[in-house]
């Protein structure tokens, strides 16, 4: 095993491009209909993560959370709000097990908290 891909439950094309590929910065890979009328399945990538976007009923749950580890989160967290998305303005938090955390909710219930481990004392 070399990867693991988590599914977020997305209900609405618009706010989950907004929020993922115009607010979060990720990338487009790819996207499928089976058809016109068919719910969308995409794939988005910011750096080494990846993350399916699905609108499939049966696929996931919306509401679920993932951890994803990085460096330079200040940056990334002042990046955030220079945008002045009107629907997330995250803080920055040190967590009692040693780590910086940036949290963000997507429109559709999802978690993502993006964390730097601190060095220790």
């Amino acid at each position: 095993m070399s990867k693991i891909i988590p599914l977020f439950r997305v209900f609405d094309e618009t706010k989950a491009r907004e929020f993922y590929i115009h607010y979060l910065g990720f990338t487009l890979d790819w996207e499928h209909r089976f058809d016109d009328s068919a719910p969308l399945y995409m794939q988005i990538t910011k750096d080494s993560l990846t993350i399916h976007l699905t609108e499939h009923y049966g696929d996931c749950s919306p509401g679920a959370a993932i951890r994803v580890e990085m460096a330079g989160i200040e940056d990334f967290h002042k990046q955030l709000l220079s945008q002045n998305y009107p629907y997330s303005r995250p803080g920055i938090e040190i967590a009692p097990w040693n780590s910086k955390e940036v949290c963000v909710t997507d429109p559709f219930g999802n978690r993502i908290t993006f964390y730097e481990e601190l060095e220790s004392k």
